[in-house]
């Protein structure tokens, strides 16, 4: 399909897929969403609630739709800035392209140290194996469809950040949703900027516990869901 690159209202950049009329982030702002939906109400979230976070090391996240790297890029920068340990796993089924990605401005827009060289590692260490990024931050990227996916009680955050329900509505089923509380640890928290009333449901059906909460700027709502497990 033809995809282009185009600059989102933050001036941070994103991959349009014509064909679809679908966009990997926001148009409002790709920076902007991601901070609010992942690392606010996810990471932070999570960090900041006791009945969760115990101070154990290190954080396991789960990102569905690898993508453009922009979430682990930023949640990189926060165990940074926390000085947490996050083992970060990104399972993505087609890939973004390395002549995309040198055309993303991402590395430029996160004020940490050697944050172009971060951002290129990211995509440069290999595919199915952890990869020691920073200090604080180890990268497992996963070349699968989501169904694939099979684990059990080993994340702490799970960012659920596919294409929406309009373009695939297959990833945002019961049956996808079963899969992600599995996966999830007793008390596991999963985010996403789609608010729709399907996917509420399907994720309720699945076990989740599943709030709506302010969503990101151009955007009313997200959905949080924990994983409240016996």
């Amino acid at each position: 399909m033809k995809r282009e690159i185009i600059t989102t209202h933050d001036g941070s950049k994103t991959i349009h897929v014509l064909e679809w009329n679908e966009h990997y982030h926001s148009t409002h702002g790709a920076i902007q969403e991601a901070l609010h939906v992942y690392l606010k109400e996810g990471l932070a979230f999570f960090l900041d609630s006791e009945s969760f976070y115990k101070g154990a090391q290190p954080i396991s996240i789960l990102e569905i739709g690898f993508g453009t790297g922009l979430n682990a890029l930023l949640t990189l920068a926060e165990a940074e800035k926390q000085q947490i340990k996050i083992n970060y796993t990104g399972v993505e089924g087609f890939p973004v392209s390395h002549s995309e990605i040198d055309q993303l401005n991402y590395g430029e827009a996160v004020t940490i140290k050697n944050s172009n060289a971060l951002f290129q590692k990211l995509h440069n260490c290999d595919w199915e194996k952890f990869c020691n990024i920073s200090e604080g931050f180890q990268l497992k990227k996963q070349r699968k469809q989501f169904s694939e996916i099979d684990d059990t009680n080993q994340f702490d955050i799970l960012y659920f950040d596919a294409f929406g329900p309009r373009v695939q509505p297959e990833l945002w089923t019961e049956t996808i949703f079963n899969a992600m509380f599995k996966a999830l640890k007793p008390n596991g928290v999963l985010v996403t900027y789609c608010a729709q009333g399907n996917a509420r449901r399907a994720m309720m059906t699945a076990g989740f516990t599943v709030e709506r909460v302010n969503g990101p700027p151009g955007k009313r709502h997200m959905l949080r869901a924990r994983a409240i497990k016996k």
